[in-house]
């Protein structure tokens, strides 16, 4: 966690942080995403001595977008995100299955 964060963002680093792990990202992912989501938070709040304009002109904070620039690109969730999904959601015969097979399972 960096430095000069308050409790509050510690919590929702550590919050944002584990559930990326959960997801199934890779720990240096899940501390990148939660990195960026806690510091537009803060440029939004206005706790931060710097901020794009990106982060505080956004009409949605970073929780309501909830990813969707990541996964609203070309290709969509990549395979291996759709399999996380997939085994979260205990779907049998996903490990055979390819991209587009995983997204209708997923009901995509």
């Amino acid at each position: 966690m960096p430095r000069g964060f308050s409790a509050k963002r510690e919590r929702q680093y550590e919050h944002i942080e584990e559930s990326a792990r959960e997801r199934g990202e890779s720990t240096e992912r899940a501390k990148e995403i939660a990195a960026r989501t806690v510091n537009k938070e803060r440029a939004r709040a206005g706790e931060s001595k710097t901020a794009s304009r990106t982060s505080t002109r956004d009409p949605k904070s970073a929780s309501e977008r909830g990813g969707q620039r990541s996964h609203g690109g070309a290709g969509g969730p990549t395979k291996d995100q759709l399999y996380a999904e997939a085994r979260k959601k205990n779907i049998d015969g996903r490990s055979t299955m390819n991209k587009q097979q995983l997204k209708k399972a997923l009901g995509r």
